[in-house]
């Protein structure tokens, strides 16, 4: 099999590549940041701005939220997707998976941001 690149009208700006194993950064920076003795200092030598402009809007970063989730359950719809089936899941289909947000305050409201939402104001600043 070829890949093949999608041609693009002339002038059209290149999409921006994904960065390379995000998953895996972040993954890191929550087993760190958990285990950090000084969550400040931890935050600054990973480069987490603590004031970022989005939208025209200063924003001071307050909080850093690390959700455990277990999936322990499936859903599936019956045809007609009235109603469906539930399924606890045996222990082999069970996922975890943590959810990294970064809580900001404008002034008015809090905005979580991802670490990936995070990274793109920082590469357009």
């Amino acid at each position: 099999m070829q890949w093949q690149t999608p041609h693009q009208p002339d002038g059209a700006p290149a999409a921006a590549a994904p960065e390379p194993d995000l998953d895996k950064v972040e993954a890191a920076f929550v087993d760190g940041f958990i285990a950090a003795p000084d969550p400040t200092s931890f935050l600054r030598l990973a480069r987490i701005p603590f004031e970022i402009v989005r939208d025209g809007a200063v924003m001071k970063l307050l909080r850093v939220e690390i959700d455990a989730l277990t999936d322990v359950g499936s859903l599936t719809p019956h045809l007609g997707g009235g109603t469906f089936r539930y399924d606890p899941l045996p222990s082999n289909f069970i996922s975890r998976r943590r959810r990294l947000r970064f809580v900001y305050f404008d002034g008015t409201g809090l905005t979580p941001l991802t670490y990936a939402e995070l990274r793109e104001i920082e590469r357009q600043a």
